[in-house]
């Protein structure tokens, strides 16, 4: 059996193995990077939208800086939003701040019902840098 090459950022191992799931996985020069929310480092959301959305985003650039990756190396991106009709283009806006310039990674937009008391999620995926 492969042993799963896994990164965690600095200081939230304990949040994801209460969890049970690992925050990133590297694999074939790719860092796989799982949904990443606006969680607090106690696990509680942030209760405003827009510092859900960035606390979102810094978690995942957290994961990233943690494999040697930035947002620049990530060419592929899924977003679940509760409520997407009258959030979307708000968190779009928050969003915008971390993007980056083009050329842009893939992206994926998900509307869900429930997110365990968040209203983003961001996974990713990554080139790792050789």
């Amino acid at each position: 059996m492969t042993i799963r090459d896994v990164v965690f950022p600095a200081g939230r191992q304990a949040l994801y193995e209460q969890n049970r799931y690992s925050p990133a996985v590297r694999s074939g020069g790719f860092l796989f990077v799982s949904g990443q929310v606006g969680s607090r480092e106690d696990g509680s959301p942030e209760p405003e939208l827009d510092a859900q959305v960035r606390r979102a985003f810094q978690n995942l650039n957290a994961v990233l800086d943690a494999a040697g990756c930035t947002f620049g190396d990530v060419v592929d991106v899924t977003v679940f939003i509760v409520d997407p009709e009258s959030t979307f283009e708000r968190i779009w806006e928050v969003a915008r701040e971390y993007w980056g310039e083009a050329p842009y990674p893939n992206i994926t937009a998900v509307g869900v019902t429930w997110l365990y008391g968040f209203q983003f999620e961001i996974k990713a995926i990554a080139r790792v840098p050789e």
